[in-house]
């Protein structure tokens, strides 16, 4: 009972005092991991699981980078982005996660060839909703980040199943 009547007194100062968080946009990861997730589990295409995964490692790049606060380097934001594609990537090889007798398209394993085009239209339709953003003053739509960069990548998942199942 004691630790009770501590915790609470402790819960309260830290609603009160907590930090904010500075994420990309926190629904953005979510609805990228669940896409991730739903993917793997129903056992989609390794391809349009990378273009899943790149959506996910795109927002959790942005939330990293909206993070740091100081400007160290010129690019920075893009330099951690391409530095989080590119370490996932590597362990990824290196630990044998990706299964090159899936096929391949493009002489690159299906889930790194998804994870290489989701992350490039990713990172443009971010820019273009940035500009968009800019232009206005403000989001021209509610959800507008959500609705774009999830989106585009169910576009391009739709996309690369037909490309896959009817054409290669």
């Amino acid at each position: 009972m004691k630790k009770l009547k501590l915790s609470l007194p402790l819960s309260i100062f830290g609603l009160v005092f907590a930090k904010p968080v500075f994420a990309h946009c926190p629904l953005c990861v979510v609805g990228a991991g669940a896409g991730l997730s739903l993917s793997r589990i129903i056992g989609i295409d390794d391809s349009i699981t990378g273009i899943w995964m790149a959506a996910f490692l795109g927002a959790m790049s942005f939330w990293i980078s909206n993070s740091i606060k100081k400007r160290y380097i010129p690019f920075q934001k893009a330099i951690i982005y391409i530095s989080i594609f590119a370490i996932t990537i590597i362990s990824f090889y290196r630990f044998g996660l990706i299964n090159e007798h899936s096929g391949l398209i493009g002489n690159l394993p299906k889930l790194t060839f998804g994870i290489l085009i989701g992350g490039i239209l990713f990172y443009i339709v971010d820019k273009i909703n940035t500009i968009i953003k800019k232009s206005k003053g403000k989001v021209p739509f509610p959800y507008q980040p959500i609705v774009f960069n999830l989106g585009a990548m169910l576009i391009l998942s739709i996309a690369i199943y037909i490309l896959i199942n009817f054409y290669i």
